[in-house]
């Protein structure tokens, strides 16, 4: 399995920015099976574990961040402070950090087009990655023009462009995939709307999580105060679920292959 994660602009981590960690665990305790350990960050932290490895991390910080309640992927960078400079360049707003942590540096950032992401410097987790076995997470960025965002986040993260470098930033169909090798780490779409009203159409990262079930994953949200948004049925089982926690924040359970 590669290990991607440790590389200058690949994802390395996910985390939600909830706004209060018993709750939130609660709800995907319920709905992913997690289980949870304290991620030495304070109180208001933890990493999401399944079968013992980790998943994504919780933090109660977006009441004081003042931010929307959402999952975000963060990025490897070797310097926080020259990539914050070089997405202020290239369009983007840092809005929170670069700030300081026992294991690194982090900013959270929005693209021109609006989606929020975070760059962290410092060491990442070697039991993580992206995309693979269940609970495993991977990333789409739904924007308004795929070629224009694939230009951004090269110029920001160092992003290879096809055929050179480890990480590869490849056209797929209308849209685009960042490859490690030949393992795709995030996909990039356009057509998104950036004053739609609903924040599915809206310029956004969004996370998927394998699950072995998605029906059940979906059943237990909505017993747990959650809500369906869109569903994708096979033939004999349900493909891919988009659901809201009951804070508002989406996320996509995906059939583990």
């Amino acid at each position: 399995m590669p290990k991607a994660q440790g590389v200058a602009g690949a994802p390395c981590w996910v985390s939600l920015l909830a706004r209060e960690l018993p709750g939130a665990q609660d709800f995907y305790g319920k709905v992913l099976g997690w289980t949870y350990r304290r991620a030495g960050l304070g109180d208001d932290f933890s990493v999401a574990l399944i079968d013992g490895l980790p998943v994504g991390g919780i933090g109660a910080l977006a009441s004081s961040l003042q931010v929307a309640v959402s999952w975000t992927p963060y990025f490897n960078v070797t310097n926080v402070d020259e990539a914050a400079a070089r997405i202020r360049e290239r369009g983007g707003t840092v809005g929170v950090g670069p700030l300081a942590f026992h294991t690194g540096r982090a900013a959270l950032a929005v693209d021109p087009d609006g989606a929020v992401f975070g760059i962290w410097e410092g060491s990442v987790r070697s039991d993580w990655s992206m995309g693979r076995g269940a609970g495993s997470a991977s990333l789409d960025l739904h924007t308004r023009d795929a070629a224009t965002a694939g230009r951004f986040y090269s110029l920001a993260l160092g992003w290879q462009p096809e055929g050179e470098g480890k990480l590869r930033l490849v056209r797929e169909g209308d849209g685009s995939v960042l490859l490690d090798g030949d393992e795709p780490l995030a996909r990039i779409s356009g057509g998104a709307v950036q004053a739609a009203p609903d924040p599915q159409i809206r310029p956004r990262w969004h996370v998927h999580f394998n699950v072995k079930d998605v029906a059940a994953a979906v059943e237990s949200a909505l017993a747990s105060g959650g809500s369906l948004v869109l569903r994708s049925d096979g033939v004999d089982r349900v493909d891919e679920a988009t659901l809201r926690d009951p804070d508002g924040a989406l996320f996509t359970v995906t059939a583990a292959a």
